[in-house]
């Protein structure tokens, strides 16, 4: 048992920093916009993959589905509709309010919204055995994800400088207070990603494994059901903005950025590979604990391709002061999240 705890916890470790890393593909083009770029790494990343891993691992998928309820698949599907509406929401309050304040208040917003929920509406599996708010390890969570916001607020405090220090921060049209509450929204609605596998896990497992399936396949699985619902969003938008604005002739001028699109719809989707197994493997908090890992490693592998890529250059003082301390407290908050996760 303790091996299948520390197993989740470095998924989801691994879930967080590839997710937070995973745009620089997108830092290498030249030629596509985002309409381009997302409408061919989504569609990859969200229905693709999952689906050939599906239908390779897993014997006599359709079957299978088919002993599943439909209300089940619905639900399932409106949680990742949700999140795909979060992904537009972010991209239009980085207009509106600029990326460092989006990025804050949505990655906070999601991780109290992500932990507390599976612990007051319980999951499905051993998830529906997670312990109340007010028990010791929910306790304990809850100061994890309380000391992961103050790392998100001097994350957020340090991009301020950052951009200032630069001289890249724009006034940014739109309606500041609208934006605030865009991205309020956004955050809320991005748990759909993980609440879409934590309440219908159970039963799709199942029937894969009554079919034939291994236990990794069968959790990849989940994410080929669930996910459509997000590619509805995150695939349509960009090809409405494409036909809008006639580039659909875009996508066929470049080979290379086509295969960069590919693979960032590969590294998109890995983290939901990582974090489903991760959730499992964590126990009956893995629902609640496991995004919360996931959320702060997630800034952390931000902050990590933002030094590598050159960022930070430049930048020296109060911000790096900053971003030091974020990193530090979200290290500490990983650490206290896991250790309530222990206590279940």
């Amino acid at each position: 048992m303790q091996d299948a705890v520390i197993t989740g916890i470095v998924l989801t470790v691994l879930a967080g920093v590839v997710m937070g890393t995973s745009p620089w593909p997108l830092k290498l083009m030249r030629e596509f916009r985002y309409e381009h770029f997302a409408f061919v790494s989504m569609l990859f990343s969200l229905i693709v993959i999952p689906w050939i891993i599906t239908l390779i691992l897993c014997p006599n998928v359709f079957s299978a589905l088919r002993q599943l309820d439909s209300l089940l698949l619905v639900k399932a599907n409106l949680f990742s509709l949700c999140w795909g509406i979060a992904q537009v929401l972010a991209l239009l309050c980085f207009v509106r309010i600029g990326v460092s304040l989006t990025y804050g208040i949505l990655v906070g917003v999601a991780s109290c919204v992500g932990v507390v929920v599976p612990m007051i509406i319980k999951a499905s599996g051993a998830f529906a055995q997670a312990p109340e708010l007010n028990s010791k390890a929910g306790i304990t969570v809850l100061c994890g994800v309380a000391v992961m916001l103050v790392g998100v607020y001097f994350a957020s405090l340090s991009g301020f400088g950052r951009e200032k220090a630069q001289q890249t921060q724009a006034r940014h049209p739109g309606g500041f207070f609208v934006g605030l509450i865009m991205v309020v929204l956004a955050g809320a609605l991005s748990t759909g990603w993980s609440f879409a596998f934590a309440y219908s896990q159970e039963s799709i497992i199942r029937v894969m494994l009554d079919h034939g399936a291994k236990p990794y396949p069968a959790s990849i699985a989940v994410w080929a059901v669930v996910l459509p619902g997000a590619a509805l969003v995150n695939a349509l938008y960009p090809a409405y903005l494409m036909s809008k604005n006639k580039s659909w002739g875009v996508l066929a001028r470049s080979g290379r950025e086509i295969g960069l699109s590919l693979l960032y719809g590969l590294l998109f989707f890995i983290p939901s590979a990582l974090l489903g197994k991760g959730m499992l493997c964590l126990g009956v908090l893995g629902a609640s604990v496991g995004f919360g890992i996931q959320q702060s490693t997630m800034m952390l592998g931000a902050q990590g391709l933002g030094f590598l890529s050159g960022e930070w250059r430049g930048v020296s003082g109060r911000p790096r002061t900053q971003i030091y301390l974020a990193i530090v407290i979200l290290i500490v908050a990983t650490v206290i999240m896991a250790f309530g996760n222990s206590l279940s």
